[in-house]
C-alpha cells in the first residue's frame, strides 16, 4: 500500500475523557454482540438458538439448585479476577494465574495428605493459607525473572502454567496418589475437618465465597484508597510520570505478581478443600483463564469484577446444560466466552479513543 493510501486511513486518538455512560454500557453492548454473533454460529451448526440461549443463559437462574451451582463457580473466579485486576492496571500481565490455582491446591492438599487422622478447625484455615503462600511462591518465579532479568512475564507466567499442571500429574501418579483409589489419578479424600464448612444448607456453597467478597473489599481499599495502590495505577497509566516520582518499577512488578499469585492459590486452596474434597487431575479447570476475561468484563474494578463473576459463572453452568438439553459442544462454549472478550475490548477502545479521519485540506498539501 502506498504511503498516500495510509493517509487516507483513520487514526485513533485517545479521548480527553471518557463518557461514564459509555463506559457503563459497554459490558452490555458486548454482550449483546457476542449473543448476536453466537446465534448465527449455533443456525450454522444446525442447532437451535433460542434452545441454546435459554440453557446457557436463562436457566442457571431459574432454580435454587441452579444458582446454588453458580455462586459455587463464582468463588473462584472472583478470588483469581481480584488479584490479577490489580497487577493489569500496572501493567504487568500475570496470564498464568492457572498455575498458581493449581500450586495453591498442591500446598493446601498437603496437609490433609500427611496427616490424614489430624482434627480440628484449624485444618482448613490452615490449607488456605498455605494455598495462597504456594500460589504467591509459584508467581515469584514470573517475577524474578520479568524484574532481574526482563523476561517477558506473559510468556513466563503461561509457560508456568504448564510446568504446574505437570507436577500436579507426577504427584497424583506417584507419591500422592491413593492406594486404594482403583488407579485414579487422585489422592485420599481429604477428612471433614479439612473441608470448608457450609455457607447455604442443602448446597455447595461453602465459606469461601465470603472470603472472595472481602477479598473485592479489600481489593477496592487496596487501589482506592492506599498509597502503595496508587503508585501502582500511575506505575500503569504514566511510567515515566511514576519514575519521576521515585516509584520503583521492580516493587511493582513484584506486588503484583505476588498478589495475582496469591488470590489464585487461595483458589486453588478453596477448591480443594471445598466442594471436590481431595486432589484430582481435574482441578485445572480453567479458571486462570477465564478470571481474565471477568477481570476485563468487570473494567478491573473491584465492584464491576463481582458482577462479571458471577455472570461468568452463569455462563460456565449454563455451558453445561447446553451441551446436555441442546447438544451444544464444549467448544462453542468457549467460543462464547472469548467472543464476548473480544467485543468488550473492541467496545472499550471505542470508550477510550475516537476515529479521526485526515482533514481534506492536509490530504491536498501532503
Amino acid at each position: 500500500m502506498s504511503k498516500s493510501a495510509f493517509q487516507l486511513l483513520p487514526s485513533f486518538v485517545r479521548r480527553e475523557r471518557a463518557s461514564l455512560t459509555a463506559t457503563v454500557l459497554s459490558p452490555v453492548i458486548a454482550l449483546a454482540t457476542a449473543i448476536v454473533l453466537n446465534i448465527g454460529l449455533y443456525v450454522t451448526m444446525g442447532r437451535d438458538p433460542v434452545a441454546v440461549m435459554h440453557a446457557m443463559l436463562l436457566e442457571p437462574f431459574i432454580s435454587w439448585s441452579s444458582f446454588s451451582e453458580v455462586l459455587l463457580k463464582m468463588g473462584p473466579l472472583l478470588f483469581i479476577a481480584q488479584g490479577l485486576a490489580i497487577g493489569f492496571r500496572a501493567k504487568v500481565f500475570n496470564i498464568g494465574a492457572e498455575g498458581q490455582f493449581i500450586l495453591g491446591a498442591i500446598f493446601a492438599s498437603a496437609i490433609p495428605i500427611w496427616y490424614p487422622d489430624a482434627e480440628g478447625v484449624w485444618i482448613w484455615p490452615t490449607m488456605l493459607l498455605c494455598g495462597a503462600i504456594g500460589g504467591a511462591l509459584w508467581a515469584s518465579i514470573t517475577a524474578f525473572w520479568r524484574a532481574r532479568l526482563n523476561a517477558n512475564e506473559i510468556l513466563v507466567s503461561l509457560m508456568l502454567s504448564l510446568v504446574a499442571a505437570q507436577l500436579l500429574y507426577y504427584l497424583l501418579l506417584g507419591p500422592w496418589k491413593d492406594p486404594n483409589g482403583f488407579n485414579f489419578p487422585q489422592s485420599v479424600m481429604f477428612q471433614y475437618d479439612a473441608m470448608v464448612p457450609t455457607l447455604i444448607e442443602g448446597t455447595r456453597v461453602n465459606v469461601s465465597l465470603i472470603i472472595a467478597l472481602a477479598l473485592s473489599l479489600a481489593a477496592w481499599i487496596f487501589m482506592q484508597k492506599s498509597f502503595m495502590g496508587f503508585k501502582l495505577q500511575v506505575g500503569g497509566l504514566a511510567p515515566r510520570a511514576a519514575g519521576y516520582a521515585g516509584f520503583s518499577e521492580k516493587r511493582a512488578i513484584w506486588l503484583s505478581l505476588l498478589i495475582g499469585g496469591f488470590a489464585a492459590g487461595l483458589a486453588g486452596a478453596a477448591e480443594v478443600a471445598g466442594p471436590i474434597g481431595q486432589l484430582q487431575r481435574s482441578i485445572a479447570t480453567g479458571y486462570g483463564y477465564a478470571a481474565i476475561i471477568v477481570a476485563y468484563l468487570g473494567g478491573l474494578h473491584p465492584i464491576g469484577i463481582i458482577f462479571s463473576s458471577l455472570f461468568m459463572a452463569a455462563l460456565y453452568i449454563g455451558g453445561d446444560n447446553a451441551m446436555v438439553s441442546a447438544d451444544l459442544p464444549v467448544a462453542a462454549v468457549r467460543v462464547f466466552q472469548g467472543s464476548l472478550l473480544l467485543a468488550y475490548l473492541i467496545a472499550v477502545a471505542f470508550v477510550r479513543y475516537r476515529l479521526e479521519w485526515p482533514h481534506p485540506t492536509r490530504r491536498r498539501a501532503s
